[in-house]
């Protein structure tokens, strides 16, 4: 992303880093410190709680806070600049918003155009997200095998690459907050809005597959964004 003069423009999660690591130097606070209230902090940065978790794990990854689920955020006291070492791609939530655009009519095409066997493809996936529920890793690797089957049976290769990429751009950040936030009625509603996926995709149902696929990803970047 280009600013005026070709300068690279700095991201909105960086930015709030930037302003949270000024108010820990501000305010003195030393290592163990807990960090204001999320809304409470969001409200006095002018922020929303989407910025602010991305920029708590930009920064929990940089060393300077560890965000303890169920708890608060804590002042780590390991200097490093603001969002050191995270990656310089897009923030989880602007994937998000992007998947929710391309995916939603991946679905609706594979719909149209999925075969028996891509149809299959499909339905493995989401046999084998249900049976590694209680396994993270292996469990993550079936639910990108799901989206990928999903944009095969599309029939456009180009989609494909495109469904790939936006999953790539998955990396610490993203992986950090959905290990903060996820929450245990997300994980099952997710196997629940998979299934609602491919029902729609097997009936041939265009606009219900495009529905379902939005409605999924709403519930992700509602749960990990505190609404």
């Amino acid at each position: 992303m280009q600013g005026e003069g070709g300068r690279p423009e700095a991201r909105l999660y960086r930015l709030v880093a930037e302003r949270i690591e000024l108010l820990i130097r501000q305010e003195g606070l030393a290592t163990g410190a807990r960090l204001p209230a999320e809304r409470e902090l969001a409200a006095s940065l002018g922020v929303s709680r989407a910025s602010l978790r991305e920029a708590f794990v930009a920064l929990e990854i940089g060393g300077v806070i560890e965000v303890r689920s169920g708890s608060g955020v804590y002042v780590a006291g390991r200097p490093a600049l603001p969002a050191a070492g995270v990656e310089s791609g897009p923030g989880p939530f602007e994937v998000l918003a992007a998947r929710r655009v391309v995916e939603a009519e991946v679905a609706a095409r594979a719909a149209r155009n999925s075969s028996d066997s891509a149809l299959d493809a499909i339905l493995a996936a989401l046999l084998e997200m249900e049976q590694t529920y209680a396994d993270p890793a292996c469990h993550e690797m079936a639910d990108r095998r799901f989206h990928l089957a999903l944009a095969r049976a599309a029939g456009n290769s180009a989609l494909v690459a495109l469904v790939e990429y936006l999953w790539n751009q998955r990396g610490a950040m993203a992986h950090r907050l959905k290990h903060h936030y996820r929450t245990e009625e997300l994980g099952k509603a997710t196997l629940a809005d998979h299934r609602a996926i491919f029902s729609a995709v097997a009936a041939r149902d265009e606009a219900g597959a495009r529905q379902a696929m939005r409605a999924h990803l709403a519930r992700v970047h509602r749960t990990l964004s505190g609404g």
